[in-house]
């Protein structure tokens, strides 16, 4: 098969895999904040990053968000944009870091790093955001970045950065085969 091809077609998969992951698990993660929910959705994404690069991470980010706010959720161009804006900060870090340090503890340090890079940005965010089109306060969004928005973004980037690493080797093997 063709290398464009198979990259493509690698790419769609995995983009499918994560709207499935999207819609089948997610869960709140914070008791103080049951409205930010947890879903596995990065993690096809970080793996198509780290195996075709960074402008592949923020591809398949725009075509899943675009799908997730017509789709699955209420949020509409909103969540699209702040979806697009967390995910895709947290695969350009990793991505741009991991294809320079090609090597599992490059993977670990990429992960970290893109998993801080997004907590940090979805600050700004959220005090742009939420008081802008959710109608919340911008004093109420200044008390819940420390307790709910930074924690919120480490725990799903966290979680999500673990299981690349766990999944990562296996999945790139079986598309390698193909």
């Amino acid at each position: 098969m063709n290398n464009s091809i198979k990259r493509m077609v690698t790419m769609a998969i995995l983009t499918a895999l994560s709207l499935v992951l999207m819609a089948l698990i997610k869960f709140p993660i914070l008791p103080a904040a049951p409205y930010l929910i947890y879903e596995p959705a990065d993690v096809p994404i970080l793996i198509g990053t780290f195996m075709f690069g960074p402008f592949a991470g923020v591809l398949m980010s725009i075509v899943v968000s675009a799908i997730q706010a017509t789709l699955f959720s209420g949020d509409g161009w909103v969540g699209f944009v702040m979806h697009v804006i967390a995910t895709g900060v947290f695969a350009t870090t990793a991505g741009l870091i991991y294809k320079k340090f090609h090597s599992r503890k490059g993977a670990i340090i990429a992960l970290a790093l893109g998993t801080l890079a997004m907590a940090a940005v979805m600050v700004p965010v959220n005090l742009i955001v939420q008081p802008n089109f959710y109608g919340v306060s911008y004093d109420v969004v200044v008390k819940l970045i420390v307790p709910v928005i930074i924690p919120f973004n480490l725990i799903k980037a966290g979680i999500n950065s673990i299981i690349t690493m766990i999944v990562y080797k296996t999945v790139s093997k079986v598309v390698k085969m193909l």
